[in-house]
């Protein structure tokens, strides 16, 4: 991913055995309406195979076409928002200068009103802040979930026909995640976003994004870009 692309987290958590990725594209009430049951695969059946598999389920949402795509979007309708945040708190740094610098020579009356000033506009930046992560966050993983539900099938029959009987995630790398190593050559998730953009039709943008390495071991913070200011202790009186 880009550096922008990096301010984003999945907050949910993808560990499916073969089965269980068959019933997450119908039984979760807060996603669209599953796929027919003449376009699903049957998971019992899928799941008659023997072998072990791996998939970056994160990886394999950002580096879809529709994934790329939509992200980028999202990103672009989030950058005035994070210019607000910018300002505000370069707002709350330039009051905590004038404060450090002249508090001294202020009498009580104006030093106190400018502690107060910095205290109330860093409230509401912190405030701002954490309205904006979740805003983003609830935002990107409808994106997430929506891509997961129309993938789902794609992975439970790509496991059948390939004779897989559980698909492990890596996204989260061990201890965090399930997986302690496993080779390249069990990993589906390039054959999994090249049938997904099959599928889908979304064409490959014109500049895509380098998906997240499924190995990282540090997740990036979700949320627009801010900084968040550590609280002033005014000068003594």
């Amino acid at each position: 991913m880009t550096r922008k692309f990096s301010r984003f987290l999945l907050a949910t958590v993808f560990v499916f055995s073969v089965a269980a990725l068959a019933q997450t594209a119908s039984a979760d009430p807060g996603l669209p309406a599953a796929p027919s049951a003449a376009s699903t695969p049957d998971p019992t059946v899928a799941s008659t195979g023997n072998k072990i598999g791996t998939i970056n389920i994160e990886q394999a949402i950002f580096a879809s076409n529709e994934g790329q795509r939509d992200f980028e979007a999202l990103s672009k309708k989030l950058e005035p928002k994070q210019t607000e945040l910018k300002n505000m708190n370069d707002e709350v740094e330039s009051l905590k200068k004038q404060l450090s610098t002249q508090g001294e020579k202020l009498n009580d009356d104006s030093r106190g009103a400018l502690v107060k000033q910095v205290e109330d506009k860093q409230k509401r930046l912190e405030r701002s802040v954490q309205d904006a992560r979740d805003d983003a966050q609830t935002q990107q993983n409808e994106i997430a979930q929506r891509i997961l539900q129309k993938m789902a099938p794609i992975i439970v029959k790509y496991a059948g026909d390939k004779g897989f009987g559980l698909i492990m995630d890596t996204s989260n790398p061990w201890p965090q995640g399930p997986v302690l190593w496993a080779g390249p050559s069990v990993d589906i998730t390039k054959a999994i976003v090249d049938a997904y953009n099959a599928q889908s039709g979304v064409p490959a943008p014109a500049r895509p994004m380098t998906a997240k390495p499924a190995a990282t071991g540090t997740k990036p913070a979700a949320a627009p870009a801010a900084t968040k200011p550590a609280t002033t202790t005014p000068p003594p009186k």
